[in-house]
């Protein structure tokens, strides 16, 4: 019953019913990428026979993590295959995290917004999640060390980051992960980075991994995955990493108790590694031309402000909106434009303190720039007529 609803995925039976009332619908809501699953991997899958599927070694098949170790190299992370257990997804890597490095009444500090899952990951582990609040005026921006130590109690345990984040597309520099890796240090916590969306990000921005820390590497798990870099969210391949072998033994009895990752998705994986640069490099593009799209057109709405994401495919907007929860709602509810409508996730879903996001919404911009067009001419019109418009 304490289980929170998905902010992402709450709002489907309207979305659902506007169809049902011939209404488009362009989603906003989640990040399912359109972008096609690089041809090599599918086709890898297709030519695979097999004549038994059977069980994968619980950390996943040494071939795979082997295949990964490649892949870190070229991001200049240094792991080993006996340092990577592959997960059901990187939803279950975080669990693992939790499981492995908490106990009971344990309690981990996250900045927010930050994705809604952790909430339910954090409850199912019994974990307290203490919040500490960024800000839509900076970007989003780490807070400062002293926001951090205002929560930090002997229950303290870990630190949790998403980078880049969603939802709000920041990017951390590396100079504001050596700031965490003091606290790490001082307090002898553990940071946990989730990394899945390292492919993204603009501007010429590096991404720096928490694996790359100085003088932390026994307290870092990283998780990730390759749903979003492969455009592959259907594989459910994640992945659990960290040098601390304690930790990492620990992670393997939940490990064994699930049995084994996706066999499929491991043939997959390995394949997807050997996917050509130009894929990404032409990936990336898109997702520019799609982030300014978005942001350039809500700034130009009458009280609207949505802060350039530098990493991700998320923005956090901040609109002239009485409620989040109702206006999103509304837009599937009541509203349409030209037999259009625009479908978001309230932001107050991505916070843990109440009260937090009544007036922002998180965009995914997964859909092609005319789509993306479109979708802003419909929320440009649906706030020019919100009954719960502000100002």
């Amino acid at each position: 019953m304490a289980m929170p609803s998905s902010p992402i995925r709450k709002l489907v039976p309207f979305s659902d019913a506007a169809k049902q009332r011939g209404i488009k619908v362009y989603h906003l809501n989640i990040g399912q990428p359109d972008i096609e699953t690089p041809k090599g991997a599918i086709k890898t899958l297709q030519n695979t026979e097999i004549g038994v599927l059977a069980y994968s070694h619980s950390a996943g098949n040494l071939s795979c993590r082997k295949k990964l170790v490649e892949y870190y190299k070229r991001w200049n992370i240094e792991v080993g295959a006996d340092e990577i257990i592959i997960t059901n997804g990187g939803s279950e890597g975080i669990q693992f995290a939790f499981n492995a490095c908490m106990d009971p009444g344990d309690e981990v500090i996250i900045p927010e917004p930050f994705y809604a899952n952790y909430n339910g990951f954090a409850l199912t582990a019994g974990v307290v999640v203490k919040p500490i609040v960024s800000v839509i005026d900076n970007g989003f921006a780490l807070p400062p060390i002293e926001e951090f130590e205002k929560v930090i109690t002997p229950k303290t345990k870990a630190i949790m980051i998403c980078n880049p984040n969603n939802p709000t597309g920041y990017l951390y520099s590396q100079k504001e992960l050596q700031t965490l890796a003091q606290i790490v240090k001082k307090y002898d916590l553990f940071l946990f980075s989730d990394e899945v969306y390292r492919e993204f990000a603009y501007d010429g921005a590096d991404v720096f991994s928490v694996m790359n820390l100085k003088e932390i590497e026994q307290n870092v798990v990283m998780l990730d995955s390759v749903s979003k870099r492969y455009s592959a969210c259907g594989a459910r391949i994640g992945m659990f990493v960290t040098k601390n072998k304690e930790v990492y033994n620990t992670a393997m009895k939940f490990a064994q108790a699930r049995l084994s990752p996706p066999s499929f998705g491991q043939i997959f994986t390995e394949a997807a590694v050997d996917t050509p640069q130009s894929y990404f490099d032409a990936v990336l593009n898109e997702y520019i031309a799609r982030r300014n799209c978005i942001v350039e057109a809500i700034n130009k709405m009458p009280g609207c402000f949505c802060p350039t994401p530098k990493g991700a495919f998320y923005a956090v907007a901040r609109l002239p909106i009485d409620d989040s929860d109702n206006f999103c709602k509304w837009l599937l509810e009541e509203f349409s434009y030209e037999n259009q409508t625009v479908m978001l996730a309230p932001a107050t879903g991505f916070y843990s303190a109440k009260g937090k996001g009544k007036d922002e919404v998180r965009i995914s911009y997964c859909l092609k720039v005319s789509d993306l067009q479109a979708a802003m001419k419909c929320l440009e019109e649906a706030l020019k007529v919100y009954p719960g418009r502000t100002k």
